[in-house]
């Protein structure tokens, strides 16, 4: 019995990742006609159509989705096998890319101290930073990034998982705002004002406001923007109250602009987490890279509470 074509099953992974040809040979710098060639082999070999046309798109065939995350994993327990063990892990020599999905607040406050730390241990490892619109861990299972960074959420018993810090919320006004006056600033005084949410998904209510109805009290919120950042500046040129974490605060200078105080009703902590699949779990290089997220996130962190 010949023995199968083992480059195939990267084809595979490609073509089953992407569910299109042209989106799998630009991944794996082919041309479109050697790709339809090569489905055309692995349909042959997997006696199933595996990508089906469904209007101007493909599709996977219910043998294919059954079929991916295996293939996943094959494809990445093999690349591992040849990548260099712990003790031969040459830094100097390491070239990668790590993709790392993160919220704009942690690129903001970490980023920059991450990007550097690494540069100098590794000048040929490459940083990039992908948005996170949700929580999601199918982006950790289908390998398109290497780390989620955030707050855990539906992620799947199997993710693998760092804590990194705890965060909290804090209030921030612009300064001479009446509230910066007040010695001891009550829910109620709190609640009075007119409020900014930061929510990408438009969420107008959270814990702060779970906090505020056990008292008996409700905040208006005037403005719901979508980042942190927006909701500062509308902060900063109005008497709107923005919520932000403290994390965010780090590379945010307040300065004479702006006015930082704790929030006057009870919420829970954050967890920040650093997560992935197991299937870098042994990994050298993603190894060393978990270690140096953990240890600049915790040192600029530590920074926010001197």
């Amino acid at each position: 019995m010949s023995e199968p074509d083992l480059n195939l099953l990267i084809a595979l992974d490609a073509l089953l990742t992407l569910g299109s040809v042209a989106e799998a040979a630009r991944r794996l710098n082919l041309s479109a006609s050697t790709m339809s060639r090569t489905l055309g082999r692995l349909r042959a070999v997997t006696g199933d159509p595996l990508l089906v046309r469904a209007g101007r798109n493909m599709v996977l065939t219910p043998f294919a989705e059954e079929i991916r995350e295996r293939t996943q994993n094959t494809v990445f327990e093999a690349r591992s096998i040849l990548r260099p063990s712990v003790s031969e892990l040459s830094l100097s020599t390491l070239e990668r890319t790590f993709t790392l999905r993160a919220n704009e607040g942690f690129v903001e406050a970490f980023g920059a101290a991450l990007i550097s730390a690494v540069a100098t241990a590794a000048p040929l490892v490459r940083l990039c930073f992908a948005p996170k619109p949700e929580k999601s861990s199918r982006h950790l299972r289908e390998g398109r990034v290497d780390l989620e960074i955030g707050v855990l959420g539906d992620m799947g018993p199997e993710i693998r998982l760092q804590a990194l810090f705890r965060d909290r919320f804090v209030a921030v006004v612009r300064k001479g705002h009446p509230l910066e006056q007040k010695a001891d600033i009550t829910a109620r005084a709190y609640a009075d004002c007119g409020h900014v949410v930061a929510s990408r998904r438009g969420l107008v209510t959270g814990p702060v406001d779970q906090g505020l109805a056990e008292l008996g009290l409700e905040r208006k919120i005037a403005a719901v923007v979508p980042s942190f950042p927006a909701a500062l500046a509308v902060a900063q040129a109005s008497d709107l109250v923005a919520l932000v974490p403290a994390s965010f605060l780090i590379n945010q200078p307040l300065g004479t602009a702006l006015y930082m105080f704790e929030l006057p009703v009870k919420t829970q902590s954050i967890t920040v987490s650093q997560m992935w699949h197991p299937r870098l779990e042994a990994d050298a290089a993603h190894r060393w890279l978990r270690q140096w997220v953990l240890k600049v996130v915790q040192q600029r962190f530590a920074t926010l509470n001197t």
